[in-house]
């Protein structure tokens, strides 16, 4: 970790971005403490440009409530010493990943002889026309 902040040190633009990492990082930990625990994990600090400092909610119901509760936000995060003025809500969309595909399930060939003996007791029905369906796809 020595070696990183070494590096992050001796060039001039990896210094302004380290330091840059650790104004947001102080800023995000001080609106953990004082925004409602409900709105935690809904709720991200961004970064302060012109004395704004904004605020990405998971959804709008979430951007919502911290409308209505940005005054004493704004109050508090001031009397913590941050420099900022007003607050901006911004609704931060997440990408959710793609599920994984089901596994095929297959049936064995006792399940598929009992399925198409009762297929044949119900032959001419809907549910007998299914289950016909099911066995042969099962013996394939």
């Amino acid at each position: 970790m020595q070696l990183i902040n070494a590096i992050f040190k001796g060039n001039t633009e990896l210094k302004a971005l380290s330091q840059q990492v650790s104004e947001l990082t102080a800023v995000q930990k001080l609106w953990q403490e004082i925004v409602p625990a409900a709105l935690k994990n809904q709720t991200q600090a961004g970064a302060i440009e012109h004395k704004r400092l904004t605020i990405y909610a998971l959804n709008g119901a979430v951007a919502a409530k911290i409308k209505l509760l940005l005054p004493s936000l704004l109050t508090k995060l001031q009397k913590e010493g941050v420099a900022i003025s007003s607050i901006r809500v911004s609704v931060q969309v997440q990408s959710h990943t793609p599920k994984a595909d089901k596994p095929l399930r297959n049936l064995s060939s006792e399940a598929a002889e009992n399925i198409h003996s009762l297929a044949q007791k119900l032959q001419g029905s809907a549910l007998g026309d299914v289950l016909e369906r099911l066995a042969q796809r099962a013996k394939k």
